[in-house]
């Protein structure tokens, strides 16, 4: 049904992928699909973010990350799952969209936090997905 369903998480926020990631994971297994898990770091090129980091700080936040995700999806993927680890830079809605489009996604697996106040003043990178993705988006409260 899916052959290429992508995973964003944030790795300094566990809620955002511990409810989906078994979901996701589980969709790919009967599914034969490929899961992409994938990440997004702040744009180290620009120079507002960048002039406050020291020289290879980007390269290193890089392997960082990927580090992590790869300890998450040994830990909780499993074998029998095809996998692929993506690190993205830039503005989170922006990047997972970019992503979707890039691996041909059929299917973006995401967790939202319950809504608030702050939601419908400022929006959320779900949200901001779900209005833009042209397939499917399987939201997981957290």
């Amino acid at each position: 049904m899916y052959k290429s369903v992508l995973l964003p998480l944030d790795l300094n926020e566990k809620s955002s992928w511990e409810k989906v990631l078994p979901a996701a994971r589980d969709i790919c297994h009967s599914s034969g699909g490929t899961l992409h898990v994938m990440t997004v770091l702040p744009d180290y090129g620009m120079t507002i973010v960048g002039q406050y980091f020291p020289e290879g700080a980007e390269g290193d936040a890089l392997s960082a990350a990927l580090a992590e995700l790869k300890k998450i999806t040994t830990e909780h993927v499993g074998p029998g799952v095809a996998l692929e680890h993506i690190i993205a830079q830039g503005t989170v809605h922006e990047q997972i969209l970019e992503v979707a489009e890039r691996i041909d996604a059929d299917l973006i697996a995401m967790a939202a936090r319950r809504p608030g106040f702050a939601d419908f003043l400022l929006g959320d990178t779900a949200y901001k997905v779900v209005r833009r993705f042209q397939h499917s988006v399987m939201i997981v409260r957290t």
